[in-house]
This record gives structure tokens, sequence and C-alpha cells, in this order.
């Protein structure tokens, strides 16, 4: 298994990802991605911001993340709770498996990748957000030591997230 940058030959890959993770929150009723986000052009941005990373097995992208040190706009304001850490922090975004590989433990291979190459950058935690009902992804976070911190308000539509930190130093 390969952690990686994601390259120009990879975009298809990690938009069908996003799409079957679409699909996937639809069947569960979970309103998360539903208005056509993630899409190409957010793709190409991460891309052009050397932030995008696959998990790649065999020459197939198996799982895909948004992995930067960064300060997160959406995470200047948290209610109902508090940031653990002040700092630098790493964000991980955009988190999609492929179906055919759940339970491979590839969403915590990339928290892990996130950790340390956002800890070699000098960030002292990791912050993530998620759907209140994404059961899956929360469950992840917790059991890869996260921790739970509040609500934050996403400034693209203002839909409430749940907010995690794992500190890292």
């Amino acid at each position: 298994m390969i952690f990686r940058r994601t390259e120009e030959e990879d975009k298809e890959q990690v938009i069908s990802l996003w799409r079957d993770a679409q699909a996937y929150f639809r069947e569960q009723g979970i309103d998360q991605w539903q208005d056509g986000y993630p899409d190409r052009e957010r793709l190409d941005q991460d891309v052009a911001n050397k932030a995008s990373y696959v998990l790649e097995e065999e020459g197939r992208v198996l799982a895909t993340a948004y992995i930067s040190v960064e300060t997160e706009p959406d995470y200047c304001k948290i209610y109902e709770g508090k940031w653990f850490t002040k700092g630098p922090y790493g964000v991980i975004h955009r988190v999609a498996v492929t179906p055919f590989a759940k339970g491979r433990g590839l969403a915590g291979r990339l928290v892990a990748e996130a950790a340390r190459s956002c800890r070699e950058q000098g960030a002292v935690s990791l912050r993530v957000d998620t759907h209140q009902d994404n059961r899956p992804m929360r469950r992840m976070l917790e059991k890869n030591g996260f921790l739970y911190c509040g609500i934050i308000y996403l400034t693209r539509d203002g839909a409430s997230r749940v907010a995690y930190e794992k500190k890292l130093k």
C-alpha cells in the first residue's frame, strides 16, 4: 500500500470515490455531500495546492483525503465546546474509501499518515469535522484517538458539523 500525493492521472478515481461516498450517504439518510460537493473544481484546487492524497494498491486508488497544515476558516469559531490546543494544526477533509475496501482500516491509515505528515510540518494537533449522522466516520475518528470538541458551521452553506481534534505532541 502506497501513501502519496494525488497525481493528474488519479483524478477520475478520486472523483469516483467521492461519488460512491455520496451514494452511500444518500442510502443511509445522511445529508452530507448531497449538493454536488466535492466536485472536480475542488479536486483541481486540492491537487494544485499539493494537499490531496491517496492510498494506492497495485495501481488502484483505494482511499483519498485532503491533508494540510493551515488555518481552516470554518474552525475559527466553535460552539458548545472548544478546541484542546493552540498553535498550528493540520486538517483532514474529503475522506473517502472505495466500497470494496471498507473494513480494511484504510481511513485509519489515512489518519495516521496525516498525523505523521502534519507533525513533521510543526502541527500540534489534527482537526477534522463530519456530519452528525456520519457514525462510521465518527467511530473511526474516536478509534484513532480523536476527541469530540464541539460544533462548527460551514461557511460554504451554513451546515453544522461535529468537530474533533487529536493532539500530536
